[in-house]
């Protein structure tokens, strides 16, 4: 129950709507009583002509109504029960909808804000989260789980108040009217909740089960879908297709299991219905022969009581979706009760510009449980361009994934000008850095969209001085529509080099003080490089800059290089300095320089 009301908290917000839709749902209800309760008259007054006669005592008011409806003549009956019908069935059909489009707008309103929510909230959280989840599980927490909170809130709660409604009516109908059938009642409905509510909970487990299952489905799907080529490449085709299809079949196995327990409900119920309608048939047939109760009194009464399967079914139904969408609710929850790792001090000022130097003091930092970086000392005055070479591992992206805070050392500060970076607001520090990485991350918007990407609003003038400064004007004039091109998923219509000018752009529109070139030339031909490298010689300029570089020839000029190794600090100087020294840089200096021959 606490998991169900934890999940009721997405509704909140819109109890007055939920309040009109249940009371279009009762007011559904008691007319479906109604209409089954005028069987009585007709049958008893108006087809057999026949008083009609009640067992039970009742109240004055009511004993006074039934002697009036037994003195109407049954022709006249007869024409003020159908106006009543039609009237009743207006009526009900009035309510019906008004229930039906509330609670299907509570429902689309609900998975509008989760989604939000957890949108904004996953963009919020820091990148520590990110490395131990996969992208297709994310994906299917905002797809697939709030599908199944929806369903919840659209039917199952509809469902519920509307069913639990009848169950109410119909008993109350029953009692009133054959106190005996009420008894079977009595019997009646814990025998059938019992199996529902059993049969929920080991839906609720399958069906969190499933939930997982569907988010390693996204996730293939996502990793094969990017990895396209690689796929291809190495002919893996049939070995990704059987793949999935294993996971596939896990879920069907998982959701046939669902289906299973949840169709056996409807065959119990109906076989419980059968037993009470044997009793009903005895007990009813004998006080109709004796003359203690009407024929049209006792068919409602019946009526009544079989009538309850149906809804009984429902709610069946109705637990199996709430029991899914509490699992789905609890993963939901999982993202929204994460806390960043890295966020803003209450308070923090802005950070409002740079303009002395970069210090690192003592520095470490791991991922978990494995250290990355040890001890890190570093000094880099404002104009500097900073050179971080090591062997693959040694943490140097690390390194300068700490000045954005991306992450937060475990140990040591990070100074700008004195001023610690965790004591100023996270806005205002990455306004002062920029960023182009090996990995060139586009957007599958226009050309346009991806320059002016982090400063909404530029002018067009700005715009086209970047992507000039850049060296993309030219072949950006030569696309069809131009800056108004749209690039495709992550930039696929573009060449390497082209995407790497554009990610240039960018940074230039930006315009940081500070600027993290992480291997931004590694994965590009000879001559793109030579036209990405003038680019980024232009973007250095007047910038503090902090270069991760694969190849040694391309940081000769760096004003300071720093050796990582195994995340220490070994050596640092200029390149002149360090090939002067028997050390790491010049072993790996003269490796690359055996490797590529001039």
């Amino acid at each position: 129950m606490r998991e169900y009301l934890k999940l009721l908290r997405f509704v909140r917000p819109y109890l007055g709507l939920f309040s009109l839709a249940s009371v279009c749902m009762i007011f559904s209800s008691i007319f479906d009583g109604v209409s089954l309760g005028m069987i009585i008259p007709f049958v008893d007054r108006v087809f057999t002509n026949k008083k009609i006669i009640i067992p039970a005592k009742l109240p004055g008011l009511l004993a006074a109504f039934i002697e009036k409806v037994n003195s109407i003549p049954a022709e006249a009956l007869l024409v003020y029960m159908i106006t009543v019908l039609i009237a009743l069935f207006l009526l009900k059909g009035f309510f019906g909808y008004w229930q039906g489009y509330l609670m299907s707008d509570i429902g689309q309103r609900v998975v509008r804000d989760i989604r939000n929510r957890l949108y904004r909230h996953l963009q919020q959280l820091s990148l520590d989260y990110f490395t131990h989840k996969r992208g297709g599980e994310m994906i299917s927490r905002v797809t697939n789980d709030v599908k199944l909170v929806e369903n919840a809130v659209s039917y199952g709660s509809t469902d519920l108040v509307y069913q639990t409604s009848l169950v109410i009516i119909y008993l109350c109908l029953t009692i009133f009217l054959y106190f005996k059938l009420a008894i079977i009642s009595i019997i009646l409905v814990p025998l059938i909740t019992f199996p529902i509510i059993k049969v929920g909970r080991i839906l609720r487990k399958l069906s969190r089960s499933s939930q997982e299952k569907m988010a390693d489905i996204n996730s293939l799907l996502y990793e094969t879908i990017i990895g396209t080529r690689i796929v291809k490449a190495f002919n893996m085709e049939d070995y990704e297709a059987e793949k999935f299809g294993r996971a596939n079949h896990s879920y069907y196995k998982l959701s046939m299991k669902s289906i299973r327990r949840l169709l056996v409900l409807s065959p119990l119920t109906d076989f419980l219905g059968v037993l009470a309608a044997a009793l009903i048939v005895y007990w009813g047939g004998r006080d109709i022969i004796s003359g203690r109760i009407s024929f049209g009194v006792f068919g409602v009464s019946m009526g009544a009581l079989l009538s309850l399967i149906r809804p009984f079914k429902k709610l069946s139904q109705v637990n199996s979706i709430n029991q899914q969408a509490v699992a789905a609710s609890e993963r939901i929850y999982e993202v929204l009760e994460t806390s960043s790792s890295v966020v803003d001090q209450p308070g923090a000022p802005e950070l409002s510009g740079f303009q002395e130097k970069v210090v690192f003091q003592g520095v470490d930092f791991s991922y978990a449980a494995h250290p990355v970086l040890y001890a890190i000392d570093l000094e880099v005055r404002k104009g500097m361009t900073l050179a971080i070479v090591g062997p693959s591992g040694s943490g140097k992206t690390t390194l300068v994934d700490l000045l954005p805070r991306f992450y937060d050392p475990k140990k040591g500060s990070i100074l700008i000008d004195g001023i610690n970076i965790r004591g100023v607001s996270l806005k205002s520090l990455r306004r002062q850095v920029g960023l182009v990485t090996q990995e060139t991350i586009l957007f599958n918007d226009t050309i346009r969209a991806n320059i002016a990407y982090g400063r909404q609003g530029a002018q067009e003038a700005a715009i086209e001085q970047a992507a000039n400064q850049a060296y993309a004007l030219d072949f950006i004039r030569h696309l069809p529509q131009g800056y108004d091109t749209v690039i495709g998923d992550r930039g696929m219509k573009l060449s390497g080099g082209e995407r790497q000018r554009i990610a240039i752009a960018r940074a230039l529109l930006k315009d940081p003080p500070i600027l993290i070139l992480d291997e931004a030339t590694s994965q590009l031909d000879s001559q793109a490089e030579r036209i990405v490298q003038s680019a980024l010689d232009r973007l250095m300029q007047g910038r503090t800059v902090f270069v991760i570089a694969h190849r040694l020839s391309t940081v000769r000029n760096a004003h300071k290089i720093v050796v990582l190794d195994k995340g220490r600090i070994v050596e640092e100087g200029s390149h002149d300095e360090l090939l002067r020294k028997d050390g790491l840089y010049r072993r790996l200096y003269q490796l690359q320089e055996l490797a590529n021959p001039q």
